[in-house]
């Protein structure tokens, strides 16, 4: 099977090349944006998460989540913020090993283990985005329905309107997943094997 003994032609080894760059680009830029809006707020509030930070008016978003019993949003919350950026350095390094070593089997065990650990970000994301949603405090001064903001999407919370989606980093990471599946797919080469064929030569 070629995913594992083929050899990557010299433009899979660029993909992969680009596909490491983004995985380090992806680094500084948000994966996920929640943006609030209000009468009271008309020029928004923005929540942006990265791989080893979150960003935005947390503070403004925290007191407001206060008077429907939301949790706090604090970074300490997150482990997964200590080791998210390590872990595209280390992708993007076997991307690289992959590309100059021009070996299939590198890529594609990058590719499996990028995939694995995207679905688990994505699940991860989903994850705190229900338990923030759902796990509210009953004598909170205004009472509302436990609810879960989508991951992509718009709905709305008492006069608030929430928007989410990927952003930049996210997107980056997805082309990296994609650059790999075409090189892989598209400049992968089985290597041949030299036959030597022997004849006897009778006299």
């Amino acid at each position: 099977m070629k995913l594992f003994k083929g050899k990557l032609t010299m433009p899979g080894r660029i993909l992969f090349l680009l596909a490491g760059v983004c995985l380090i680009a992806c680094i500084f830029f948000p994966l996920w944006h929640l943006d609030l809006e209000a009468p009271q707020y008309p020029e928004g509030l923005s929540m942006n998460v990265y791989m080893d930070k979150i960003g935005g008016r947390i503070d403004i978003i925290n007191n407001l989540n206060h008077y429907i019993g939301m949790k706090e949003i604090t970074e300490s919350d997150f482990p997964e913020l200590q080791f998210m950026s390590k872990l595209a350095i280390g992708f993007a390094i076997l991307a690289a090993i992959a590309a100059l070593t021009k070996r299939a089997w590198i890529g594609t065990l990058n590719l499996f283990l990028l995939c694995i650990g995207g679905g688990l970000g994505i699940y991860d994301l989903w994850y705190w985005l229900h338990q923030y949603g759902t796990d509210l405090e009953p004598s909170a001064p205004i009472t509302v329905a436990p609810f879960v903001p989508p991951m992509i999407g718009s709905n709305k919370v008492a006069n608030f309107v929430t928007h989410t989606g990927f952003n930049l980093g996210g997107y980056l990471l997805g082309l990296s997943i994609v650059l790999m599946v075409i090189a892989l797919w598209r400049f992968n080469v089985c290597e041949k094997k030299e036959v030597t064929v022997k004849h006897d030569i009778r006299s």
